[in-house]
C-alpha cells in the first residue's frame, strides 16, 4: 500500500537532489561552448561516476570481485543469483525474490544466517540499501544491466558504514558510459508466459551524463508446493514488479565531481495460497559529492522511504488470519570521509556516518473461525547510529599493513508493541525503555608480497550489528508457526580472524584460498520455545570456522571462475538455549560451490554454463525438518543476429532438479523448476 503522507514528503528531496545536479551541467556547457569560440583552453575534465579508488587494505581481506560480463551473464537475470557465484553468500532462504517473501531476503557470509536479516552490508555506489524497518535487500529494485561491477569482502568491518558490516561487505558499483552503449534494451520471455523488459540509456549532459534506468519483470510464477501437497487454494507464485532509476553525474572541476541518483520501486507477490498477497515499494534518494585532489573526500547524504505488506492466509482453513497491511519506515544518513596526504604508499582515511531508522508496523488479526477481526496491532520504534572511524595502509616494499578503529553511538527509542481488540479495548502493550551505548570496533591485518606469482596475508577484526525494528518490535506468522518479537535484543558483535594466500601458478591462473574462524555473540535467531512458536532471542554465540577457495583462469577466448566455501558452523549455547548447543543454525549449508565456464570467441558473443552447489541444512534449531542438498546447471546464450540486434537464451535449472526451499513439519515449499528463457537485446 502507498504511504501517501510519507510519499508526498519525500518527493521535494527526490526533485532537489535530482535537479541540482542537473544544474550543475550549465557550467560546463558554457565552458564548452568558450573553448569552441576560441577561447583559451581549460584542463581536460573526466567524469566517471565512481566513488574514490578502493583502499589498499582490500588486498589484506578475503576478497572476491565480480566484472560486468559475469553479472549481466545469469541463468536468472537477476543479481541475486549474481552474488550466489561466491560461495558463502546466502539469503535465509533458497528462493530468489520472485518466489520468496521480500522480509527473508537478508543477505549475509560464511554461514553467518539463521536469521532473515542482513548480515552483510550491501552498497549501491557507496549507499546502503537495505530496509529501514527488516534490514532485508530489494533485489528487485537493483537491475544487473546497471552494475559495472561487484566487489564482496567477508568479514567484520570498521571503515564507513562499518556498523552493519558484521559479516562482511557488498559492494555494487554503476556502470558509467565506459561501459554501456548510449541505448540498451532488452526483453525475454520464458516457457511460461513469463517476461522481464530493461532499458538503460546513457546520455551526455553538459561534461557529465544522465542515466535511466527501467526493469518489468512479470509472470504467473510456479506452484511453490509440491504436487502431492496442493490443495484448491494453492496458488502460483506470482509477482509483477517494476524499478526506475535516475542518475546524473556532473564535474564540479577537474577533480571533483557531483552524482545524484533518485530509483523508485514496486513489487507484488503471491505466495504458497491465493490471497497471500506481498507488497513492497520505496523511492529512495542520494547525492554523493566525490574530490580525487590531494585531500581526497568523499561525501554522501542520502533518503529512503519504503513501504511493505503482507497477507497471511492459514494453510488448514484457506482464510485470511492476519493483514499486516501498512507498514511504512525511513532511513536517513550519510557519511564524509578524508584521505589527507601522508607519505607516498601511505593511505589514511577519517571520516563518520549516520544512520537512522523509524518505523511501525500496522496489522490486523482476524479468527480463522469466523473471519472476524480479532486484534488491530501497532508496533515501532526508532533506531539511529552515529559512526566515527579512522583506517591507515602503510605500504612498505612488498609488504603492506593495515589497521583501523571504530566507535559507534547505537540508540534504540520510542520502541512500542500495542494489541487492542476488535471494540477497541486494549488486550497487551508494551513500551520498551531508550537505550544508547557506545562500542568500539577493530581490524587489523598484512598481506606480504613474497614473490612475482604468490603473496600471503593474515587480518583479525571485530564487528558490530543493531537488531533491527522488525526483530525488535515485529511479530510474524508462516503458517502454523509464530514467531515473537523481543523489544530486549542486544546487539550482535563479532570477533574473527583468517589467513590467506593468493597464488599463481601460470599468468593465466590466479587461486585464492582462506582459513577463518569468525564467532557471533549475541547472534539472534528464532529459538523454539513451544511447539508452532519461537521468539527472537539473543545466543550466546554462533561459531563459524571454515575454509574459501577461489579460481580464475582464462585461456584466450575461454575462462573458468569457481569459488567453494566449506564451513562448520555451530550454535554455543547455554542456560535456556543449552538444548541448541552444538546444532547447525538454520539455513545453513556446510558446503556451497559454484563455477562457471564461458566462451567469448569474438566481440559480442557469450555462452556460459554455471554449475551450483549448495549442501543440505536445517529449517529450524531443532535439527528436525532436513532441507537436501541441491545441485543446479544454468546456461547463458548471446549472438548478434543484425546490426545493434542480439539473440539472448538462457536456462535455469536446466536438468530440474528439486530445490526444497521451506520444510515445516513436511509442508514444502519449492525453488525454482526448469525454465527457458528466449529473447532480443538492442545496443545503440
Amino acid at each position: 500500500m502507498t504511504n501517501a503522507p510519507l510519499a508526498r514528503l519525500r518527493a521535494p528531496a527526490f526533485a532537489s537532489a535530482f535537479v541540482s545536479t542537473l544544474a550543475l551541467t550549465a557550467p560546463a556547457l558554457a565552458q564548452e561552448d568558450a573553448v569552441a569560440e576560441g577561447q583559451e583552453d581549460t584542463p581536460e575534465i573526466v567524469v566517471t561516476g565512481e566513488g574514490l579508488e578502493p583502499a589498499l587494505s582490500n588486498i589484506v581481506y578475503s576478497t572476491v570481485t565480480i566484472e560486468r560480463d559475469a553479472i549481466t551473464s545469469s541463468g536468472s537475470g537477476r543479481i541475486e543469483e549474481v552474488l550466489a557465484n561466491v560461495a558463502g553468500f546466502q539469503q535465509f532462504r533458497r528462493s530468489d525474490s520472485r518466489s520468496s517473501n521480500p522480509s527473508a531476503q537478508g543477505a549475509t557470509l560464511r554461514s553467518l544466517g539463521g536469521n532473515a536479516t542482513s548480515r552483510a552490508l550491501v552498497l549501491l555506489d557507496g549507499v546502503p540499501v537495505s530496509d529501514p524497518f527488516f534490514g532485508y535487500i530489494p533485489f528487485n529494485a537493483i537491475a544487473p544491466e546497471a552494475i559495472g561491477r561487484v566487489r564482496v569482502t567477508r568479514g567484520g568491518g570498521s571503515g564507513p558504514f562499518g556498523a552493519g558490516a558484521l559479516a562482511g561487505t557488498i559492494e555494487l558499483e554503476s556502470a558509467g558510459p565506459a561501459m554501456l552503449e548510449p541505448v540498451a534494451a532488452s526483453l525475454l520471455a520464458n516457457d511460461r508466459g513469463e517476461t522481464e523488459a530493461g532499458a538503460v540509456v546513457t546520455q551526455p549532459l553538459g561534461g557529465g551524463f544522465g542515466q535511466v534506468t527501467g526493469r518489468w519483470d512479470r509472470g504467473q510464477g510456479f506452484f511453490t508446493t509440491p504436487a502431492g501437497q496442493r490443495v484448491p487454494a494453492s496458488a502460483r507464485a506470482g509477482f509483477d514488479s517494476w524499478s526506475l532509476g535516475l542518475r546524473a553525474v556532473a564535474p564540479i572541476d577537474p577533480d571533483t565531481e557531483l552524482q545524484a541518483r533518485v530509483t523508485l520501486f514496486d513489487d507484488n507477490r503471491t505466495l504458497r495460497f491465493a490471497g497471500a498477497d506481498s507488497s513492497s515499494e520505496g523511492q529512495d534518494a542520494s547525492l554523493r559529492l566525490v574530490h580525487r585532489g590531494e585531500w581526497a573526500l568523499d561525501a554522501i547524504a542520502y533518503v529512503q522511504s519504503r513501504n511493505f505488506s503482507n497477507e497471511v492466509i492459514s494453510s488448514s482453513r484457506f482464510v485470511r488470519v492476519l493483514d499486516q497491511r501498512n507498514t511504512p519506515s525511513s532511513g536517513i544518513g550519510g557519511k564524509l570521509e578524508l584521505r589527507p596526504p601522508i607519505a607516498e604508499g601511505h593511505d589514511l582515511r577519517i571520516g563518520a556516518d549516520y544512520r537512522r531508522a523509524t518505523g511501525e508496523l500496522q496489522e490486523e488479526a482476524y479468527s480463522a473461525f469466523t473471519t472476524q477481526l480479532r486484534e488491530r496491532r501497532r508496533a515501532g520504534g526508532t533506531n539511529s547510529n552515529l559512526g566515527i572511524f579512522i583506517e591507515d595502509d602503510w605500504e612498505i616494499g612488498p609488504l603492506v599493513v593495515t589497521g583501523g578503529l571504530r566507535a559507534d553511538h547505537t540508540r534504540i527509542e520510542d520502541g512500542f508493541f500495542r494489541a487492542r481488540d476488535a471494540g477497541g479495548q486494549l488486550v497487551s502493550e508494551t513500551i520498551a525503555p531508550d537505550r544508547s551505548d557506545w562500542t568500539l570496533s577493530w581490524r587489523a591485518g598484512a598481506s606480504f608480497y613474497a614473490s612475482r606469482r604468490l603473496d600471503l596475508r593474515a587480518a583479525a577484526y571485530t564487528g558490530l550489528r543493531l537488531p533491527t525494528l522488525n526483530e525488535l518490535y515485529r511479530p510474524f506468522v508462516v503458517f502454523p508457526v509464530v514467531t515473537q518479537a523481543n523489544a530486549a535484543l542486544k546487539n550482535e558483535r563479532l570477533e574473527g580472524f583468517e589467513i590467506g594466500l593468493g597464488w599463481q601458478p601460470v599468468d593465466a591462473v590466479v587461486i585464492t584460498l582462506t582459513a577463518f574462524d569468525n564467532e557471533v555473540e549475541n547472534a539472534i535467531a528464532n529459538v523454539t520455545v513451544a511447539p508452532n512458536l519461537r521468539q527472537r532471542q539473543n545466543l550466546p554465540a554462533i561459531e563459524a570456522r571454515g575454509l574459501e577457495g577461489a579460481l580464475a583462469a582464462r585461456f584466450g577466448s575461454v575462462s573458468l571462475d569457481a569459488s567453494l566455501a566449506w564451513t562448520d558452523a555451530q550454535i554455543a549455547g547455554e542456560g535456556a538455549s543449552l538444548s541448541l548447543d552444538g546444532n547447525r543454525p538454520p539455513q545453513t549449508p556446510e558446503l556451497a560451490v559454484s563455477a562457471t565456464l564461458a566462451w567469448e570467441p569474438r566481440e559480442g558473443v557469450r555462452l556460459s554454463a554455471t554449475a551450483r552447489h549448495v549442501g543440505p541444512q536445517f529449517e529450524d534449531d531443532q535439527e528436525n525438518d532436513r532441507l537436501p542438498s541441491a545441485t543446479t546447471f544454468d546456461l547463458f546464450a548471446q549472438m548478434p543476429l543484425a546490426g545493434p540486434i542480439s539473440l539472448t537464451a538462457r536456462v535455469e535449472n536446466l536438468f530440474d532438479e528439486t530445490i526444497v526451499t521451506r520444510n515445516a513439519g513436511g509442508a514444502i515449499d519449492l525453488g525454482a523448476p526448469q525454465t527457458f528463457w528466449l529473447g532480443l537485446r538492442i545496443g545503440l
